[in-house]
């Protein structure tokens, strides 16, 4: 550990990202959707992405972080002052995570060639203790999507599972879950 701001794994830096991270942190995310995730851009649900200064550096209460090694950008993880929507989600799910109480963890992608280093959990860490350092939530809100490769037992590990949707044909086949707000030190 380096200091409150970011940390070290081995050769890998985790820490909020600065600006010129932000084309990497972007192509990061879009081969995820394509090459992880098969779905490809959706305007509905990328925008933040397309946006990342706007979304991540200049509105108050949520940030962006990656890992990195040297200059290349390996992992990401983002918190967003929001919850889910229904539709695809639950409406009861959109509604007790709708609030201005509630800091999604969203966008946690590690390049499949630098997992199984610890890098997701270190980011997962750093937004948490983010948001506990806001002051402005007492939820942790986040779903994922099971199909992935690694994501529910990941997730599983550090956080607790509110509902899974996966039974329900409604709605998106996503796993929803909480993670204690940590309190600011």
């Amino acid at each position: 550990m380096l200091d409150g701001q970011h940390c070290e794994i081995g050769n890998y830096q985790v820490r909020r990202a600065r600006l010129d991270d932000v084309e990497k942190a972007r192509t990061l995310m879009f081969d995820t959707f394509y090459r992880v995730m098969g779905h490809g851009y959706v305007p509905a649900w990328h925008a933040d992405v397309i946006d990342l200064e706007r979304t991540y550096f200049t509105t108050p209460g949520q940030a962006l972080f990656v890992a990195a090694l040297d200059d290349e950008v390996v992992g990401t993880t983002a918190v967003r002052a929001s919850g889910p929507q229904s539709p695809p989600h639950p409406e009861w799910i959109a509604e007790r995570y709708g609030r201005p109480g509630t800091a999604q963890i969203f966008r946690t992608y590690v390049n499949a060639g630098h997992r199984r280093n610890g890098l997701a959990r270190a980011l997962v860490n750093r937004s948490c203790e983010f948001i506990g350092e806001t002051g402005c939530y007492d939820t942790i809100y986040l779903h994922t999507n099971p199909a992935v490769e690694g994501a529910e037992p990941f997730w599983r590990s550090v956080a607790e599972e509110v509902y899974d949707a996966r039974a329900d044909g409604s709605y998106s086949p996503a796993i929803h879950f909480e993670i204690p707000v940590p309190r600011a030190a």
